[in-house]
């Protein structure tokens, strides 16, 4: 009796060894695991997992590194708020115990304990450059996978929330919208919250971050987008290289950055302007001319040098060697009568360089059709913005602590750019930007 039993126990312990010698992709319906199995395939983590390997050297491995990062990876891509209910899943699904990586031997008693989890990712925020390195492997594969990747980028701040008051690394950050309704009446909403700031920088294109920093709330937007670009520069040149055009809303509105990203880069800003001019400042001279105006919108207007009567001239184009924007005379442009076209010193059309005022006047004219046209592309950062609410939990989590809040934000876009170059290696680019899409 005691030989049947140990030869069923023999037989037991080798179809679990059989088991876990598969590959877990022959497992038949996989379902939801699919997406974890996408993300897990891209992930360049290898170098990371060697290093904690190496520092964890010949001590206890009942859960091993590979296993319990895979399972924190999980609980990203299945939108758990909090480890226990990560835990409470990998208790109730064998299959995900498997894919993760732990013994098929142990059961539901081989899941983690809590401490485990909070050890390891204090470990986890000591390598946050590993982590900002594995980010930046993934950008460079997506620019390689994806035709245009990171051709136009756009840049936003998202205000993310902390619970409570008792985070001593929080601070109050505002941000002030401003509009018009349709019957011109104009309105202003001020959004408060206490918390930490992500700055993000985006592929406008296909909705996939590129470079990000987390901060405290109260810090400004400005210093961290020269320092996102700079960043961008030293890691990942050949993104601002391939890159035509700049993406911004008002608070990104600086003559210095827009100067640089043309002058250094070749990037073309376009960048909504703040209307800084003194009160009852209607328009500026051009240097340079007798009777050609702009206002703070960029329109470039010419005055009949007989009547007086202002006219918007029409835009020319901008010409690269010359860094000047190129506009014409509208009389002779739109075929209007102008009753001083005789004696007028505009002969048939003026530059401006972009010198004039490098806030106002940038390669893409702020009054062309074209600067409308690719400023409708920013609106990509609030979506992905609006993901990371939505889908990856910022809305209800439980982070405390600047260090904390960079290696969850890291990890939630590390695996939307694992799931988007996953779905492209399957030749899913129809669901490229979905993080819940079946396979």
């Amino acid at each position: 009796m005691r030989k049947t039993n140990l030869q069923k126990e023999d037989r037991l312990v080798a179809r679990i060894a059989q088991l876990e010698l598969f590959s877990w992709e022959e497992i038949e319906d996989l379902g939801d695991l699919h997406r974890l199995r996408l993300v897990l395939e891209a992930m360049p983590d290898e170098g990371l997992m060697r290093v904690l390997e190496r520092e964890r050297g010949r001590g206890r491995n009942d859960y091993p590194v590979r296993a319990v990062w895979n399972s924190i990876l999980a609980g990203v891509v299945f939108q758990h708020v909090s480890i226990e209910s990560l835990r409470r899943e990998l208790e109730r699904n064998g299959q995900l115990r498997q894919v993760c990586g732990f013994s098929a031997l142990r059961g539901a008693d081989g899941v983690p304990a809590a401490y485990v989890y909070t050890r390891f990712l204090k470990r986890l925020m000591a390598y946050q450059a590993e982590i900002d390195a594995m980010f930046d492997g993934l950008v460079k594969s997506l620019r390689k996978a994806l035709p245009g990747f990171g051709r136009t980028l756009a840049i936003d701040g998202k205000g993310i929330r902390t619970h409570g008051r008792k985070d001593p690394e929080a601070s109050w950050g505002r941000k002030t919208y401003r509009g018009e309704d349709r019957d011109g009446t104009a309105w202003e909403r001020v959004a408060k919250w206490f918390g930490y700031k992500l700055h993000l920088v985006v592929d406008a294109e296909h909705e996939l971050p590129v470079a990000y920093e987390v901060t405290r709330a109260s810090w400004n937007e400005m210093p961290q987008a020269h320092r996102l670009v700079q960043e961008m520069d030293r890691r990942i040149p050949e993104v601002l290289e391939g890159c035509e055009a700049w993406l911004g809303d008002k608070g990104y509105d600086d003559g210095t950055l827009l100067a640089d990203l043309w002058d250094e880069h070749g990037i073309k800003p376009v960048v909504a302007i703040r209307d800084c001019w003194q009160d009852g400042e209607e328009t500026r001279w051009v240097s340079g001319t007798e009777n050609v105006v702009y206002d703070a919108e960029g329109t470039v207007y010419c005055h009949c040098p007989l009547t007086g009567e202002r006219r918007a001239m029409a835009y020319g184009g901008f010409e690269k060697k010359r860094d000047t924007l190129k506009y014409r005379c509208p009389a002779r442009h739109y075929g209007c009568a102008c009753k001083g076209s005789a004696c007028c010193p505009v002969k048939g059309a003026v530059r401006i360089k972009l010198s004039e005022d490098r806030r106002i006047f940038t390669p893409v004219a702020r009054s062309s059709y074209a600067w409308k046209r690719v400023y409708k592309k920013r609106t990509a950062v609030e979506r992905v913005n609006s993901r990371l609410d939505v889908s990856f939990g910022f809305e209800r989590h439980f982070i405390r602590g600047l260090q904390k809040m960079k290696l969850r934000c890291g990890l939630a876009l590390l695996v939307m750019l694992a799931m988007a170059l996953g779905r492209v290696k399957e030749k899913q680019k129809e669901n490229l930007r979905s993080l819940v899409a079946a396979a």
